[in-house]
């Protein structure tokens, strides 16, 4: 069986954070959430890691990650930028990028085989890893049968402020149904609220499964998601504001049919950096992973 590839999104800006949360460190030994990650995903069996980020930033994800990979894994760069697009879209005042959906399609020539899709500020854990691995490989990459690891909602807010996350409708089989993307999900007394379009706050439960982007593709993907994103810039390209996310890309598949989504449910609770506050915790929740064994020390070493 064919090694998995791991693609990391991490052309963000980080707004919220206040800084390159990507290269951020919270250990003593200089771990960034990344490293963990693709610790996690070498021990699951992927065989190549892509990163995608921004040119502006290329020399210092090289610098901090090549020495540190050479010779445990395949390592591939390419770049989202907001002129990444068509040339009959670029009338448009767009000072962001395009969201998800359009940086994953920035990895379609350095992806061949079935692969997994990732956030880089985002702390998954190594189970989810194994799951996601195990069902890539005996999955035919020619098919459009796709899977996602899912987290309760409860298990990934932050304390701090608002949240985004895809709710996930997912049937008795566990294949999903539908996804929708919340936007603004927040801690309002002691309870779980999302924005509507409306502006107006509405109760969410708090076992509610969410997709964090950590999603298991075949290259059928690219093909299907490559004509949706041309099919939304028609719609969009003079939107400032507008964003082609891959829940919308998952949602619109599995509501038609064209492709299958396998839910494989996670109890963990997930961690992330959306705001600076974030930090303290993050770090002292790695630290108890390194203390109790789960990961060594020095991690490359």
């Amino acid at each position: 069986m064919s090694k998995p590839t791991l693609v990391i999104l991490a052309a963000g800006v980080g707004s919220r954070y206040g800084g390159l949360k990507q290269l951020d460190t919270f250990s003593d030994q200089g771990d960034t959430i990344l490293d963990f990650s693709i610790y996690d995903a070498i021990q699951a069996g992927f065989g190549k890691v892509v990163f995608i980020i921004r040119k502006s930033i290329e020399e210092d994800f090289k610098a901090f990650f090549n020495p540190k990979l050479e010779g445990k894994i395949e390592v591939a760069y390419v770049f989202q930028e907001i002129d990444s697009i068509p040339d009959r879209f670029k009338d448009n005042n767009r000072e962001k990028p395009w969201g998800t959906g359009h940086a994953l399609l920035m990895a379609k020539d350095a992806v061949t085989e079935n692969f997994a899709v990732i956030n880089a500020d985002d702390f998954y854990g190594r189970a989810a890893f194994e799951g996601v691995a195990e069902a890539l490989r005996n999955t035919d990459k020619t098919s459009a049968a796709f899977n996602m690891m899912g987290y309760v909602l409860k298990n990934t807010i932050s304390d701090y402020g608002f949240v985004s996350r895809g709710e996930c409708s997912v049937d008795e089989n566990n294949f999903l149904t539908g996804i929708v993307e919340r936007t603004h999900i927040e801690k309002t007394d002691g309870e779980l609220k999302f924005k509507d379009s409306d502006g107006g706050l509405k109760p969410i439960s708090e076992e509610t499964i969410v997709a964090m982007n950590f999603f298991g593709f075949t290259p059928k993907y690219f093909d299907i998601s490559a004509s949706m994103f041309e099919a939304f810039l028609e719609n969009n390209y003079k939107e400032p504001k507008a964003e082609f996310f891959i829940p919308l890309v998952v949602n619109s598949v599995i509501v038609d049919k064209t492709a299958t989504m396998e839910v494989l449910k996670s109890n963990a609770r997930w961690f992330g950096v959306t705001y600076k506050e974030d930090k303290p915790y993050v770090t002292s929740e790695i630290q108890k992973l390194k203390d109790s064994g789960v990961y060594p020390k020095h991690l490359w070493s």
